[in-house]
């Protein structure tokens, strides 16, 4: 909620049930089977958010979203982990997959 009252956003998927995650995994959308990943768990540790209106081609508003959210997560004691930093060192160039809407708890 700390989001969503500042900035404006979608979400866009929370929980995944073997059918959704498998198929995300065959569409390449997923590099985890079912019912190995965080959106897998019950409650979900992983949601999908966009700044809205969603705009897939402007990168830059995906990044400064992230920013707003790992923000506001530090300042709650959360820690999150990006789909577009996987690896968590702040290189954006150095992912081999992008799943810019992905946020997850990171455990």
């Amino acid at each position: 909620l700390e989001v969503v009252n500042q900035y404006d956003c979608t979400i866009l998927e929370g929980h995944r049930g073997r059918e959704k995650q498998n198929a995300a995994f065959r569409r390449g959308a997923s590099k985890i089977e079912w019912p190995f990943g965080r959106h897998n768990l019950t409650p979900s540790l992983a949601v999908d958010v966009a700044p809205y209106p969603i705009d897939w081609e402007n990168k830059k508003r995906f990044y400064h979203f992230a920013g707003y959210v790992q923000g506001k997560a530090a300042e709650m004691g959360i820690k999150l982990r990006w789909g577009g930093d996987w690896d968590q060192d702040f290189d954006l160039d150095d992912q081999d997959f992008n799943d810019l809407v992905h946020f997850e708890v990171a455990i």
